[in-house]
């Protein structure tokens, strides 16, 4: 079933980036893998996917530990700069950046196991308080404290947006979140000004964050199927 799914999702791929005019090798799939056990990872894995999401650090630690090498694990998650050493040490990228202080914790580990990490800013950019992450007011002030943290390469842009039918609207937020990256981009805020990473959309409406820029999808249930009941959320 993961197979079949992950092919259904890689031909939608390939084909809405052909109709925008897009190449779809600039689009990477992050498999969110959240509560699925290491077996659902690995049947994944056989099947070609090597980026997966999670949103819960001592579930992903114990899944990096099943699995062994051969995945590349995107936090995706609100992260506690009490679990910065972790994440620092489990994560090919943090896709949710929102704040200095995790920042400074996460390249203060980063320097102790000399290693370098990607990360984005998370973007609140429908303004839902509901929501994490910055104001899109806030990022350049961001980017410029973070440059000065050698060990976190800031790739790009992540955004949850607000839930709606309308997709009009949601459409809105992930032009809004790419007309921001630009922006930012001209300041050479980022760490490649040229291929700028934008994190944005999801099982339901990835297909429009691709025609808006979207250089990764993060898709679950598509893939997966439905979330089992798990209690590991730390």
């Amino acid at each position: 079933m993961i197979a079949d799914n992950l092919q259904t999702i890689r031909t939608l791929i390939t084909d809405t980036a052909h109709n925008c005019g897009r190449d779809p090798s600039t689009i990477k799939l992050v498999a969110v893998s959240k509560h699925h056990p290491a077996a659902s990872i690995m049947e994944a894995m056989a099947a070609g996917q090597n980026i997966f999401g999670e949103n819960y650090i001592q579930e992903a630690a114990d899944k990096c530990h099943t699995i062994g090498k051969g995945a590349a694990f995107h936090f995706i998650g609100h992260l506690q700069s009490n679990k910065a050493k972790l994440a620092a040490e489990l994560f090919t990228m943090i896709e949710t950046i929102d704040r200095y202080k995790l920042a400074k914790a996460l390249h203060s580990h980063l320097e102790k196991i000399d290693k370098t990490l990607d990360i984005l800013i998370q973007v609140n950019i429908g303004r839902d308080q509901k929501k994490s992450g910055i104001l899109p007011e806030e990022a350049k002030d961001l980017l410029k404290q973070i440059a000065s943290l050698s060990r976190l390469r800031p790739k790009g842009l992540m955004t949850m947006p607000p839930f709606t039918a309308d997709q009009t609207k949601t459409r809105s937020y992930f032009k809004a979140l790419r007309l921001l990256a630009l922006e930012l981009g001209a300041e050479n805020l980022f760490y490649n000004n040229e291929s700028i990473e934008l994190s944005m959309g999801m099982s339901d409406d990835f297909p429009m964050a691709i025609e808006e820029g979207a250089t990764l999808i993060r898709i679950g249930t598509a893939i997966f199927g439905k979330r089992p009941l798990n209690s590991s959320q730390t």
